[in-house]
This record gives structure tokens, C-alpha cells and sequence, in this order.
């Protein structure tokens, strides 16, 4: 098993950064709507807080069924040739794959400590990797 290296993993996240993006934008923006037009209270702001809620949820979902899925791996990381598995190897659960995201959200207030450590580390893990158990190898 070759660990993938910091840059490998960063180009894939930028991947992977725009596309979530672009999703959380798409479905946000359609749950804003609809929760605009069904809010007559003119409470502010509630389309924004449910769109926000919807794009995070989005990128939750993107995240843990690609990396569970058969391929390991986000369209980012396919796109550089790489992969998450477990400690052993093997392919990680969904659930495995929430903790990894919900990890990162750990190595974002860490001030992205949290994924600087997959460029020091002798198994180029950050720390939602540690967390969640899991590496990030080259195909």
C-alpha cells in the first residue's frame, strides 16, 4: 500500500470543493425556494439557514457514498488515483465514511491543522483519517 501524498489529496479535495459546491448551490437554492414560499410568517432568514443545512447535507452524502461505494473514492480522488480504505485495507462502511467527514469538520477548527498532519504524518493521515480510522492510498 502506497499512501497518497498531501498535494495528491489537496487536488482532489479542490475537485471535489467545486463540485459539492456546485451541488449545495443547486439543491440550497431549490430548498430555499420551496421553504420561501411556504414560509408566509416572513420570518427572515429561513430559507437561508434550510438551504445551508440542505448544502451541508449534500456534501455529507457526496462524500461517505462515494467513499463507501465500490470505487473508494470521490470523483476528485478518482480523478488523481487514489483511494480510502481502512487501517487494513479494505473498503470502509458508510457509516466509517460520516465519521471521516464529520471528522473534518474537527481539522477545519483546528485553523486546518487537521489536514496539514497528512504532510508529516508516516501514513499521510489527517486527523479526521486518525479518527475515523482510515488512509488514503494510491490506486
Amino acid at each position: 500500500m502506497t499512501y497518497a501524498g498531501f498535494w495528491k489529496r489537496f487536488g482532489a479535495s479542490f475537485i471535489d470543493g467545486f463540485i459539492t459546491f456546485i451541488l449545495g448551490v443547486i439543491t440550497g437554492f431549490i430548498v430555499g425556494v420551496i421553504t420561501s414560499t411556504m414560509s408566509r410568517t416572513g420570518a427572515i432568514g429561513a430559507e437561508r439557514i434550510a438551504g445551508g443545512i440542505t448544502g451541508f447535507i449534500t456534501g455529507w452524502i457526496y462524500f461517505a457514498a462515494f467513499e463507501s461505494s465500490t470505487k473508494q473514492a470521490t470523483l476528485g480522488k478518482m480523478a488523481l488515483g487514489i483511494k480510502v480504505t481502512d487501517i487494513n485495507g479494505n473498503r470502509i462502511s458508510f457509516s466509517k465514511a460520516s465519521g471521516r467527514y464529520f471528522g473534518k469538520i474537527i481539522s477545519i477548527l483546528t485553523l486546518y491543522i487537521g489536514f496539514l498532519m497528512a504532510a508529516f504524518t508516516s501514513k499521510k493521515q489527517g486527523l479526521h483519517d486518525k479518527m475515523a480510522g482510515c488512509l488514503v492510498v494510491n490506486k
